[in-house]
């Protein structure tokens, strides 16, 4: 029974192996596919149009507000009554009788009144709408400063997948060699020339390798769901890189403001739009004035307009005292723009260090390049001269497997360098981007 369900395991994890699809893939395609699709991308687009309606729905200080309604009643009282007659433009003597007055008959009254509500000058509105147009290009900014971290992004992850799959394939050669390490020396055990000890550290570091080879293969795995993430895809897909791992070409023209840079200008504005909500607060102190009209057609008819009238007026108010409250919200919102303007000036100088780090990374990177090429160069030579004199009988175990597993770890590393270096170039790419 136990070796029936070792058999289902098995069987159950071949099968999600040839279940995966191995996909070749470019970095253009990755990064054009992570414009596309991503989701983060597609959230920050929507956030910039809300503050478009935003900034739209502030228009309303400058245009009209027009209402229509039509509206129809019976009444009794007295009052209204007497004035849904004189509205009809009905009103006789006989209405003025006491008795009519005060106890009058059901009267019917149907009024379709059309009202028109015009600001004019309303200075706290004003500034209200430069911020919302602050906050809107505040966000439009932000949007673009997202695409340029998910570009960025997309490289870096497609520089993880080329390093995880050049993983494999130096593991993959190392464990070839390992295995034809030990086929030798179990012909020179079988042969009497190696002892036992010896033969079992060369098994040791033929199961070393298989092991590190197996981790490197779940990290392609991982780094390829992490793609498909930023892509927004689904499915059990293996990427595999069609560019190979080397070095790029460093860009010397990289002296840029960062004043213009997007997420800088984004903060900038943000500072700008509390700024705005700060005068808008203090204008509240001021009075406003506002015009007014309406056209209304009453009848003792549904939809009909035998009398008709007009009103046209303006309005002047001033909330002179209102317990405090504008104080306080006045002296928040000063608050928040002096916040706003110390968060800029941290983010300017935070964003000026990683700056100067990048570039020392860059520098350092470039300058580890050429070393670790050479040592890697050194320690295959060592590995070629001490394979041969393994076979001839004329090299310890030990040391073979000391300069087999010296190779390998420095291809790694160098591959290692060449990842840190072209990921410090993306990175300052990224940050001197306007």
């Amino acid at each position: 029974m136990k070796r029936l369900f070792v058999l289902i395991l098995f069987f159950s994890a071949q099968l999600q192996i040839l279940a995966q699809d191995h996909v070749r893939i470019s970095l253009e395609d990755v990064q054009m596919r992570v414009q596309e699709s991503n989701a983060n991308i597609k959230v920050s687009e929507q956030e910039a149009k809300m503050a478009k309606y935003d900034y739209r729905f502030s228009n309303s200080i400058f245009l009209p507000q027009i209402a229509v309604s039509h509206t129809g009643m019976a009444t009794t009282n007295p009052l209204m009554a007497f004035g849904s007659k004189l509205n009809q433009e009905v009103l006789t003597q006989a209405d003025f009788n006491p008795a009519l007055l005060n106890d009058p008959d059901e009267i019917k009254n149907y009024a379709t009144v059309v009202s028109v509500q015009q600001p004019l000058i309303n200075l706290d509105g004003f500034y209200q709408r430069k911020a919302a147009k602050t906050t809107m290009e505040a966000k439009e900014l932000q949007a673009m400063r997202t695409r340029d971290y998910l570009d960025f992004e997309a490289q870096k992850a497609y520089g993880q997948l080329q390093l995880a799959h050049r993983a494999v394939a130096v593991l993959q050669k190392a464990h070839e060699a390992a295995n034809a390490n030990l086929n030798m020396a179990q012909n020179s055990y079988d042969q009497g020339l190696l002892q036992k000890a010896d033969l079992l550290e060369v098994k040791v570091r033929v199961t070393e390798v298989s092991d590190q080879l197996k981790t490197a293969k779940s990290n392609v795995q991982n780094v390829s769901d992490y793609l498909a993430f930023l892509m927004n895809e689904q499915g059990n897909v293996v990427y595999e890189p069609s560019e190979e791992l080397v070095p790029d070409n460093l860009d010397e023209n990289m002296d840029v403001s960062l004043e213009n840079r997007a997420d800088v200008k984004a903060m900038d504005l943000v500072s700008e739009a509390y700024k705005a909500n700060m005068r808008a607060d203090n204008m509240t102190f001021l009075p406003r004035l506002n015009a007014f009209a309406s056209y209304e057609m009453y009848d003792d008819q549904i939809f009909q307009a035998d009398a008709k009238g007009y009103i046209v007026g303006a309005s002047l108010s001033w909330d002179v005292f209102k317990g405090s409250q504008r104080f306080a919200k006045a002296g928040k919102s000063k608050t928040n723009y002096e916040k706003a303007k110390q968060e800029y000036e941290q983010y300017v100088a935070k964003s000026t260090m990683e700056l100067q780090r990048t570039k020392r990374m860059v520098e350092d990177a470039q300058s580890r390049l050429q070393t670790s090429k050479l040592v890697m160069e050194q320690s295959e030579e060592s590995l070629r001269i001490r394979t041969n004199r393994f076979g001839e009988g004329l090299e310890k175990t030990t040391d073979l497997l000391m300069a087999e597993a010296t190779y390998a770890e420095k291809q790694l590393a160098y591959y290692q360098t060449i990842f840190e270096y072209n990921q410090a170039q993306s990175l300052l790419t990224f940050l001197t981007k306007e």
